[in-house]
């Protein structure tokens, strides 16, 4: 007899989901599939508003990478009017988004991915949390992990108003220059972000690359998917976050594309699923093939091992050497394997520190000039930037008063929705045999969608935007008393079900 499993609510991660899992008579896994039950709207409300508002609108889509929002935001302003900020405020934007990654990619490692190999993947579920991973490198580490994020968003929060909704950006610029005193400040804090940063790399290689049991898990084919790679560059070909052009290559490691942000929609197709709220995106030119990867597939993957996979290399020394380090580990470029995306965002959280230190030593930086006001009429506007996560994509079109006739978010987990609906099933597949289930099984399926960092908050939209929404009534002993559905039916409309 066939059996169902369910994974509800799936965990260490932003946003909502839950994973079905079916069995067949063997107790082989038949499929397995991730669904999103939420869906939020800002593609849709953001219409009728002033473009101007989007970088503090858009940053209340997610509490964790508000950032990326408002500076994808900001740069699609910049497009928007046809204006390009001073030196020094693209230089000021950089610093911000850098120490940004530097404290998101940090977070990451230590409370959401890391206590899978840090306290261990079949470890009991409530030590793999941050509190079980203070355990494993102790109080002290733990209250490093603390302080250099705290260290980092005051200092962001000086600079951009906010940490965690920021209102500095302006179509053209930044709304302040920086203070001398705030910039010592980050001169004196920069060394103690690339230590804290090494110091994480070097516990990577201790706890988990040391262990051959680990390292095999990484390079478990259950584990792998083979897919194309997108990721932003800059004029050098190395990984950047702020800006630069886009490039994706194919499943060998072959150029496919190289654009600028204003040319997307040449690249990149949308598909729809009935039974999903997130959109999944493909190479338009290959066309959609569906959930399947290998060569010719038209899938392709964002996030921190995908900006490695793409780029010539890393933009700052020493995140280079621990590049050339992990490639040689694990066989050279693409790596297909998901979860070395734990060790890309590891190398690229140490870039973001040394990218803090040399533009806080930059002289530019303190220049007073730090906008160049609009004089173009808005009409339409594209913004990319890294996130954390992955590519992050705005697009605005506004009438002549700037007022936003249409608004097209792609997140960086809209672009990996497929291939992470594909991990969890191959990932079910290589671990869940002959009925054999336990919380530790359960919690290996679940670290093929936790590598990729994801943002379901961020990532909901759906066409044509519809929310058919289910209540169910229960009585004290649980059970169903009643249900009512409201499937594309007009506000307010409810029908028993």
């Amino acid at each position: 007899m066939s059996q169902r499993i369910t994974i509800d609510p799936i965990t260490r991660l932003e946003g909502h989901g839950k994973i079905e899992i079916f069995l067949d008579d063997a107790g082989e896994v038949a499929n397995a599939y991730m669904q999103i039950p939420e869906l939020r709207g800002f593609e849709r409300f953001c219409l009728g508003r002033a473009a101007e508002e989007m970088p503090q609108i858009t940053s209340r889509i997610c509490g964790v990478c508000p950032s990326a929002h408002h500076m994808a935001a900001t740069r699609a302003l910049d497009a928007l009017y046809d204006v390009d900020p001073p030196p020094a405020a693209h230089k000021i934007r950089e610093l911000f988004y850098n120490l940004f990654m530097f404290e998101d990619h940090t977070l990451h490692f230590y409370f959401l991915g890391g206590p899978d190999f840090i306290v261990g993947p079949s470890a009991p579920a409530a030590e793999r949390n941050v509190v079980g991973v203070i355990g494993k490198v102790g109080l002290e580490i733990g209250g490093k992990v603390i302080a250099v994020r705290k260290q980092a968003r005051e200092i962001m929060t000086e600079m951009a108003g906010k940490a965690i909704h920021p209102v500095f950006g302006l179509p053209g610029g930044i709304s302040k220059p920086l203070k001398p005193e705030l910039v010592g400040r980050v001169k004196a804090a920069a060394p103690g972000f690339v230590d804290f940063a090494a110091f994480s790399l070097q516990a990577f290689a201790d706890i988990v690359l040391k262990c051959p049991a680990y390292v095999e898990t990484i390079l478990a084919p259950h584990y792998a998917q083979v897919t194309n790679y997108m990721g932003m560059v800059d004029a050098t070909g190395k990984v950047t976050f702020y800006r630069g052009q886009v490039r994706v290559v194919d499943t060998e490691g072959k150029p496919l594309a190289q654009f600028e942000p204003a040319d997307y929609l040449a690249h990149i197709a949308e598909h729809v699923e009935p039974w999903s709220y997130i959109k999944f995106p493909f190479l338009k030119h290959r066309g959609w093939k569906g959930f399947a990867d290998g060569p010719g597939t038209s899938l392709y993957r964002v996030a921190p091992l995908a900006r490695l996979n793409v780029a010539d290399g890393m933009a700052t020394p020493r995140a280079q050497e621990h590049y050339e380090q992990m490639y040689g580990t694990l066989g050279g470029k693409p790596v297909h394997g998901t979860l070395a995306t734990h060790w890309a965002r590891l190398i690229e959280a140490l870039q973001a520190a040394e990218a803090v230190q040399a533009l806080a030593n930059d002289p530019e930086i303190l220049e007073r000039t730090v906008r160049t006001l609009p004089t173009t009429a808005p009409t339409e506007g594209v913004g990319i930037v890294e996130a954390p996560r992955g590519t992050l994509i705005h697009h605005y079109t506004t009438d002549g008063n700037g007022i936003l006739t249409k608004v097209n978010l792609i997140v960086a987990t809209v672009h990996n929705a497929a291939p992470i609906q594909m991990s969890i099933e191959k990932a079910a597949k290589g671990v869940i045999h002959k009925g054999h289930v336990d919380q530790g099984l359960l919690n290996q399926v679940e670290m093929a969608f936790r590598a990729y960092d994801p943002c379901f908050g961020c990532a909901t939209h759906s066409l044509p935007g519809g929310m058919p929404l289910v209540a169910t009534i229960r009585n004290a002993r649980g059970e169903v008393v009643q249900r009512m559905t409201r499937e594309d039916q007009p506000r307010g409309t409810w029908t028993r079900a």
